[in-house]
């Protein structure tokens, strides 16, 4: 008698908006491409994101005006308001909402990010989440008293320390700590709340922590790199990782391998989220949204851009080619970028001599000249298709376990996350695979993630039962 065929559950998706800023996601040519300053383009995104029911909205940060050939690159916005005072604001106008912000371990202080967010926890009821992240270069560094920068194989060293000394801060205060009186608010029961000692390689503080145990114990920690030490960093320390690897066949080996990670660090597969960022092109018929994708690309990619985009693997000044034209036939110079200051991609190409080599066959097999190569190895669109396309695309990345769910950048802002909420966000429903109403109230809830005590003690007898 041959047994029964055991069907695993549909996995839950879980979907986040990302309000882009510094990248050529954005098309800023578009007429309808809003303000990145005023405070209403922030609240129509996120009013939008808590309309459809989705885990979080994100911003990311950069401390400097990224240049390119000594110039300020010209894609940058220039008077994006700080994290924190936008994620704050946007605490009154949304109910349910998460609130993630980008907050870098490299240039600030465990104490002070610790209360800030400790207090966005309060003010939102719970749905505060820190993407940590480190700083390479000495270019940024040089808007700071220390200046200069760390070498790769401290950044993360101090990353961890300065995540653990937040922490500790965070876990300072204890629920028996509070008594709650209608009169004069919350007050301490035990003068040692909030006490804190960390003598570490990177800080030395010692002190008592002056904001009381946030809803959540901890804000929701997101982590963002890709190289080995970022994911083991992730499987140590993170409850979400934000990866770049949003097709089947990458998201399925990124997956495996940071999951992979975690029963080590005395975690289980539940206890870190995977969540690619990707992009959209929606259009009534698949012919119609690839058509679409082809020009959102174009107006992404202008011929400055591309140029611009080609020095960062170059290291050269190339203003003088057409971009219209083939390919430089001079080599990239390998040495340290000067061209390109501040940009993340200059680190992606650690072999720009190979990287030429595979663009020139490229160029010359499909004969592509500058801009449309650029276009070509830069396609932001993860997702180009009907509604019903991408949701059954979506649906399917995350039940073959390619991730386990998506941060969506729409090219436009503040309106370009409209059609997806109104349109494939039904039919997810429909498929039962995404929530029709929020079921918690803290961002934690959203997620699937345990209160830190709760998965601090299940970790603690994970790690018993393997020694």
């Amino acid at each position: 008698m041959s047994k029964p065929i055991t069907r695993r559950p549909l996995k839950q998706i879980h979907l986040a908006a990302h309000f882009p800023g510094v990248n050529n996601t954005t098309v800023w040519s578009d007429p309808r491409s809003g303000s990145h300053i005023e405070f209403s383009s922030f609240a129509h995104f996120a009013r939008t994101a808590e309309r459809a029911k989705f885990d979080f909205l994100f911003l990311a940060e950069g401390l400097r005006l990224r240049e390119q050939g000594g110039r300020i690159y010209d894609l940058d916005v220039v008077g994006r308001p700080d994290t924190f005072t936008v994620l704050s604001a946007l605490a009154a106008v949304t109910d349910r909402l998460g609130l993630a912000g980008t907050i870098n371990s490299t240039f600030n202080e465990p104490y002070e990010v610790a209360r800030q967010f400790a207090s966005l926890d309060h003010l939102s009821g719970g749905r505060a989440a820190w993407n940590v992240v480190t700083s390479w270069d000495a270019f940024t560094g040089e808007n700071f008293r220390r200046g200069g920068f760390l070498p790769e194989e401290q950044r993360y060293s101090r990353a961890e320390e300065f995540l653990a000394t937040a922490t500790e801060l965070f876990d300072s205060w204890r629920g028996e700590d509070i008594v709650a009186d209608r009169a004069s608010g919350l007050f301490l029961e035990n003068a040692q709340a909030g006490a804190f000692v960390h003598r570490g390689e990177h800080f030395d503080v010692a002190g008592q922590f002056n904001v009381p145990r946030s809803p959540q114990g901890r804000p929701v920690i997101f982590q963002a790199g890709d190289s080995d030490e970022g994911r083991e960093f992730a499987a140590s320390s993170a409850d979400a990782i934000f990866s770049r690897h949003s097709t089947l066949e990458a998201g399925r080996d990124f997956y495996a391998d940071v999951k992979g990670r975690l029963a080590r660090h005395g975690r289980t597969r539940d206890q870190l989220l995977i969540l690619p960022a990707a992009t959209f092109v929606l259009g009534d018929t698949d012919a119609e949204a690839h058509e679409r994708a082809r020009e959102v690309r174009r107006q992404q990619v202008s011929g400055q851009t591309a140029i611009a985009y080609l020095e960062h693997v170059w290291n050269r000044d190339l203003s003088g080619y057409d971009p219209d034209g083939p390919l430089p036939d001079v080599d990239p110079d390998p040495g340290e970028n000067t061209i390109a200051r501040g940009r993340a991609s200059v680190r992606m190409f650690r072999d720009p001599l190979a990287v030429a080599r595979q663009w020139r066959e490229r160029a010359a097999a499909e004969n592509l000249s500058i801009r449309e190569l650029v276009i070509e190895t830069t396609g932001r669109q993860s997702f180009v298709g009907s509604p019903a396309t991408v949701a059954k695309t979506v649906n399917a990345l995350v039940q073959a376990d390619a991730s386990d769910g998506f941060i969506l950048v729409p090219h436009l802002t503040p309106d370009g996350l409209d059609e997806f909420a109104d349109t494939v966000v039904p039919l997810l429903q429909e498929r039962g695979v995404f929530r029709h109403d929020y079921t918690g109230v803290t961002l934690r809830d959203h997620l699937g993630l345990a209160h830190p005590d709760h998965a601090r003690a299940e970790q603690e007898e994970n790690r018993r039962a393997a020694s």
